[in-house]
């Protein structure tokens, strides 16, 4: 229990006992009536506690497909730390949104109003259709040399591996760009093997 919600949260009173007490006894109570948890969740539920990790192409998919996110994390979460949370939501931007609350990490169960609140808001959002840009609280990328990375081709092949070829775009100086095209080993290849 120490590892899902905060000690606050855990040593307020509830009538004569605390939160601890009783939440220990619900515990019982659900693994006496349905079992332990089976190997496969109980490694599913590690993988994404422990890796926190995406795919690029997950990412973009998520990025691309329409819809806004909210990431809603627990600030004492000692099991998915909030600085993968906040590393996630950077990655989704700007479709999604960084909601930090007071809590460990059954933050839904420590702070119900507030999770319930923030899924509201996305759920108006999504139904206005709101701009993205609009939606995130989080700052924009900064631009620099290196700007937006594009895809320019994607190919899956027999392996089931993903080959994406990559452009990143020059933002500040596009004769620059140009120059890097032409000593290419691409370029080369193209221009110079006809």
């Amino acid at each position: 229990m120490d590892t899902h919600y905060s000690e606050e949260y855990l040593e307020e009173c509830i009538g004569p006992n605390t939160r601890r007490a009783i939440l220990c006894q619900e515990y019982v109570k659900g693994i006496s009536a349905t079992g332990m948890q089976s190997n496969y969740g109980f490694e599913g539920q590690l993988n994404a506690c422990w890796i926190h990790k995406m795919t690029r192409t997950e990412i973009e998919l998520i990025c691309s497909a329409g819809f806004l996110v909210s990431v809603i994390h627990g600030r004492h979460d000692i099991i998915a730390q909030i600085y993968y949370a906040r590393r996630l939501a950077k990655k989704l931007h700007p479709v999604a949104r960084m909601i930090e609350l007071h809590g460990g990490h059954l933050v839904s169960h420590e702070r119900t109003e507030e999770v319930n609140q923030a899924i509201l808001e996305l759920i108006k959002a999504s139904e206005v259709s709101i701009n993205p840009n609009e939606w995130t609280n989080l700052p924009k990328k900064k631009s620099g040399w290196i700007g937006p990375r594009v895809t320019l081709i994607r190919i899956n092949t027999e392996g089931g591996s993903n080959i994406s070829i990559m452009l990143y775009m020059i933002v500040n100086e596009p004769m620059f760009l140009l120059g890097l095209i032409d000593m290419s080993p691409f370029h080369y290849l193209v221009y110079h093997n006809k």
